[in-house]
């Protein structure tokens, strides 16, 4: 079991480091440029919410998964921007390379099972994969054609990816996307895209997790992690750990509720859990996510907004075996980026081993107690050679 743990582990650590990959897009309020792991939230919450664009045989959750890992090979790679002028096919032999040295990390049945996603993903003919690849192509475009200010030349460049580049297939594929895109652009075509219209207003305002900043650290220590980021990495913490839940569950169900679970910071900012939190202070912020939860599913159309709010209930009232394994897994990711930045939060809020193992092991413990057998044993040296047992 250690060694099998120690093999995802060194995996979910290693997948990390995408967030140190900057992409060429803005987030929506053009602050800065996003960086490919909230990218990746981003495409798998777009696959959910435009999951009634989808084919009827499409696998939506197995498109979710595909994003979740699309990406990971710029860790090794970097992103290539469709602007740079490259040997795309060197490109695509260096991330063949990467990928099958990051999947390798994990044990084999599960290096079998991403890298074999992976290349499905590339290939582009599944039902699945096609589908994962609209999504991936019509997001960046419209998070210029939204942006608060967007540069005149990635406007520019959206122009061209649509005549004539690999987004202009969306107007066979998803003629509402393109057309909807051209009509930002000026260009109306009387095109009805109402039913994208519909949903694009919450995917948008979703964009501000990515402003969110959580207490933890990164890994590497050079700045907070944000909530979207940090949504993404629990995701595939939840996907490769499923097996240790001590109930049976839903993958994919969690994996939904850890899409949508932290939307609602939106609203109410993210409160840290070794923060200053009395009964009063934690009604408040109950109360305040709650108004955010309704507010935010409301901006979708009612037969998805609803089930969505229902289900980010569920794993508040962490009562479901679903839920309780989202709950502890939602505990696990940052106690590893602690103990790789030398404390993080646990410096900052004085934090000692008997009250991690409150707020944090009880929690793990009731979904996932060798998950946190073993990364107890991982932490305990730290806290004794800090003093803080």
């Amino acid at each position: 079991m250690s060694a099998r743990l120690d093999a995802q582990f060194a995996f979910l650590l290693e997948a990390e480091k995408l967030r140190g990959v900057e992409r060429q897009n803005l987030v929506l309020d053009c602050s800065r440029c996003e960086n490919s792991a909230e990218h990746s939230w981003h495409l798998a919450l777009y696959a959910l919410v435009l999951a009634p664009f989808a084919g009827p045989e499409v696998n939506v959750f197995r498109a979710i998964r595909m994003l979740l890992l699309h990406d990971l090979v710029e860790i090794d790679t970097g992103d290539h921007p469709i602007t740079d002028d490259v040997d795309w096919e060197a490109v695509a032999i260096s991330e063949q390379t990467a990928a099958k040295r990051l999947f390798a990390l994990l044990p084999a049945v599960q290096e079998a099972e991403f890298l074999a996603l992976w290349q499905e993903f590339e290939k582009a003919e599944s039902p699945d994969a096609r589908f994962a690849k609209q999504v991936d192509h019509c997001q960046p475009i419209f998070q210029t054609l939204y942006g608060a200010k967007p540069l005149d030349w990635h406007v520019e460049v959206v122009r061209q990816n649509l005549n004539g580049g690999r987004a202009a297939a969306l107007e066979q594929d998803f003629p509402q996307a393109f057309h909807h895109a051209l009509s930002l652009m000026g260009k109306d075509s009387g095109f009805d895209c109402g039913p994208l219209t519909a949903r694009l207003g919450f995917l948008n305002e979703a964009d501000q997790l990515k402003l969110v900043i959580r207490a933890s650290k990164l890994g590497d220590g050079s700045r907070h992690e944000n909530s979207a980021e940090h949504s993404w990495h629990i995701m595939l913490y939840a996907w490769v750990l499923a097996e240790h839940s001590v109930a049976e569950i839903d993958v994919d169900r969690v994996l939904q509720m850890l899409l949508l679970h932290d939307l609602v910071e939106v609203d109410a900012g993210d409160t840290p859990i070794h923060g200053v939190t009395g009964p009063e202070v934690l009604q408040a912020k109950a109360e305040a996510e709650t108004a955010a939860a309704i507010r935010l599913f409301g901006l979708l159309p009612q037969e998805q907004g609803k089930p969505m709010l229902a289900i980010w209930e569920e794993f508040e009232a962490a009562e479901s075996p679903d839920a309780v394994f989202s709950k502890s897994i939602d505990r696990v990711q940052p106690v590893l980026l602690n103990l790789l930045n030398g404390g993080g939060s646990w410096v900052d809020y004085n934090v000692s081993l008997p009250q991690l193992d409150t707020r944090v092991g009880d929690k793990v413990n009731r979904g996932a107690p060798d998950v946190w057998t073993y990364v107890r044993a991982r932490i305990e040296p730290w806290f004794r050679e800090t003093g803080r047992l």
